[in-house]
């Protein structure tokens, strides 16, 4: 591959004004749009050598067969055209949305002559307001029915207002008090509308003025003896407090605020929009992005503002996001220009924004674990994933079985190591396995030992009874599958009645958690355990690239594909299950130290390390601190802190 690309326009050819540029391949497809405060430094970036590229940007550029550009006056005009690129050609290595699901609205139809509010998933009713999104249709209902007491507008269709007003009859929902429209014959059109113009200020976060000013009318017709009216007054004011409690105040009660918590890792990311009126959440939206070239945590959120209010007309004074965006003050005159007032982005930094934005991260970094869970264990997407893997790895048949191996330790301490098993790409639990090492710090020496010990019990052809005291604490590994009791764990062979350790099923593909040097270390122990017959690869976090033993650059997998997302959950799952284990047993182990002090037992030991809360803490504390601990006398605690400083 030539180190400079074809393309690569010539020195000083490109300006230095802020504009937006666009590679194109052959056919004249639009692949990837972005804009620049100075295009020429931004551009000198992508025809760097290309040795020097990230991977998957490299691809883009070497995909591509030529780039333009159009130079703007200022950058918030680049930002503009930018996004109406995006919109228009939807290049591939952009970052892709995908709504998690057509969320329900709540809408008025400002545009009618007798505006009612209805339950949507249109987002394009001409002239109406919209309010939510919600996460169940069913709340938007409830909400609706609270709502039309206090307020009581149009809920009917359209067909059922025209032959009420036709005939003189009100509809049936007017009949049974769930319509207080025109068509119900007790307001009039101009009555009616200053009603929906107070049902869309109270959703707009007009929560205070409202609660106020129906107390107070409540209180006066009290007073007047007017007790009709005033019970009238206290179920509106009733109902109002009825749809305030359904949500919680997260900020102040005069703060109109967005706020984006964001998930992401190499591939894709989540996004939890918490819409913020009055200091009530009003909405929740959820979407993913697929991301094809590795961009920054404030490019994302760039993208994330420029889809979310690309088209909204409702922009509220304050958006709070993770990170802040390059070109923030251009953001924010962009979106003034869409609200008509001023509008500041900023990072929820303390107190309560900043609680609100863990809440909502918290709920991004869940919602992106469904995401992968659900790609991977969709029939269709895994049977695709072994197919593009098979094809990847150019292995003769689809992996059905896959063993994935990671290596876990503190400093070169507690080094243990995980196996995780997917068949027909989903896990196996009952089967994952854990290993314990030697020490040593070197993680390829590790996965060399772990892959020998496991690829040995494939030639085993009966089961054993193996006793190793170390088995104590679980389903470790010593020199094969065993349980907490030291037999074989077995099923028995359909067509013998004998038994079979599950153990000694063969993997179609090996699997390891690091990059080219972790390889060779699974290919040199396939080699020397006599089965080179099974296939072997591993993924490299940084990059999220597959190595194969013996190649000088990596298989790149596309962002979008299936194959990848199964290879990252086997890692994920690989990590966290050596995670695990490790510290279980580093628990094991200061409990079996504790133990050996004479007159230390484990009602003491655990309140001890509750005391402390952490060994570190604990090594480090003199005699006297630790006889502070409920229970811990003078003698034992020397005892404690003798025995301790000797270990």
């Amino acid at each position: 591959m030539a180190d400079v690309l074809p393309y690569k326009p010539r020195p000083g050819e490109i300006p230095t004004d802020p504009g937006v540029y666009r590679f194109r391949d052959a056919d004249g497809r639009v692949l990837y749009v972005g804009k620049a405060k100075n295009l020429r430094q931004r551009l000198s970036n992508y025809f760097a050598p290309l040795r020097t590229l990230h991977e998957r940007t490299r691809r883009m550029v070497t995909t591509a067969a030529s780039v333009e550009w159009t130079v703007v006056s200022t950058d918030v005009d680049s930002l503009q055209l930018e996004y109406m690129w995006i919109k228009e050609f939807d290049p591939p290595f952009n970052v892709r949305y995908k709504d998690d699901k057509s969320y329900p609205f709540m809408a008025v139809t400002l545009g009618d002559e007798a505006p009612r509010v209805l339950v949507t998933r249109n987002r394009k009713i001409p002239g109406a307001r919209y309010f939510g999104p919600y996460p169940k249709v069913w709340a938007v209902h409830e909400t609706i029915d609270l709502m039309i007491k206090a307020f009581p507008i149009r809920t009917c269709s359209d067909a059922s207002y025209k032959r009420a007003m036709q005939t003189g009859r009100p509809c049936f929902p007017g009949q049974i008090g769930k319509c207080g429209g025109p068509c119900s014959m007790t307001v009039t059109i101009e009555e009616h509308r200053a009603m929906v113009n107070d049902f869309v200020a109270f959703m707009a976060g007009g929560d205070e003025r409202f609660t106020r000013d129906l107390r107070k009318r409540m209180l006066d017709a009290s007073a007047a003896m007017d007790y009709e009216a005033a019970a009238k007054y206290r179920d509106k004011l009733s109902a109002i407090e009825a749809v305030l409690g359904k949500s919680a105040l997260v900020l102040a009660s005069d703060e109109d605020a967005d706020l984006f918590g964001i998930a992401e890792d190499e591939l894709a990311a989540a996004v939890q929009h918490f819409v913020i009126r009055g200091g009530r959440v009003r909405g929740v939206r959820a979407m993913t992005i697929e991301k094809e070239i590795d961009i920054s945590g404030a490019e994302l959120v760039d993208q994330v503002l420029q889809r979310a209010y690309g088209d909204a007309a409702d922009v509220p004074r304050r958006i709070l996001v993770p990170a802040l965006p390059d070109d923030a003050p251009e953001m924010e005159e962009w979106l003034r220009e869409r609200r008509g007032k001023k509008v500041e982005i900023a990072v929820a930094q303390r107190g309560q924004r900043a609680d609100l934005m863990r809440t909502a991260t918290l709920n991004a970094q869940q919602a992106l674990i469904r995401h992968k869970t659900r790609r991977t264990s969709d029939y269709v997407a895994r049977t695709q994933a072994l197919t593009d893997l098979q094809d990847a790895l150019g292995m003769d048949e689809a992996p059905l079985r896959i063993e994935c191996f990671d290596i876990s330790h503190l400093g070169g301490t507690n080094v243990v190591a995980s196996m995780v098993v997917f068949e027909d790409g989903l896990p196996r639990k009952d089967q994952y396995r854990s290993f314990g090492i030697a020490e040593t710090t070197d993680d390829t020496d590790s996965m060399y030992q772990v892959l020998r010990r496991r690829l040995a019990y494939l030639d085993r052809p009966e089961p054993v009874v193996v006793s190793d005291p170390l088995l104590a604490d679980g389903p470790v590994l010593a020199d094969g599958p065993v349980l907490a009791d030291g037999q074989v764990d077995a099923e028995a062979e359909p067509e013998t009645g004998r038994k079979k350790p599950r153990f000694a099923y063969r993997p179609q593909l090996l699997l390891v958690d690091g990059g080219k040097p972790q390889v060779e270390a699974a290919a040199r122990a396939l080699r020397d355990s006599g089965h080179p017959e099974i296939s072997v690869c591993g993924i490299a976090k940084r990059l999220e690239e597959v190595w194969l033993p013996g190649d000088d650059f990596p298989v790149i997998l596309p962002r979008t594909s299936e194959a990848l997302y199964l290879l990252q959950r086997l890692r994920d799952e690989a990590h966290r299950f050596a995670i695990v284990h490790q510290r279980k047993k580093r628990r094991n182990d200061i409990t079996t130290v504790l133990a050996e002090v004479p007159g230390l037992g484990a009602a003491r030991i655990k309140v001890l390390l509750k005391h402390f809360g952490s060994v570190t803490a604990l090594r480090a504390a003199e005699p006297g601190q630790i006889e502070e601990v409920q229970g811990i006398g003078p003698v034992l605690a020397q005892n404690i802190h003798t025995h301790l400083a000797t270990r």
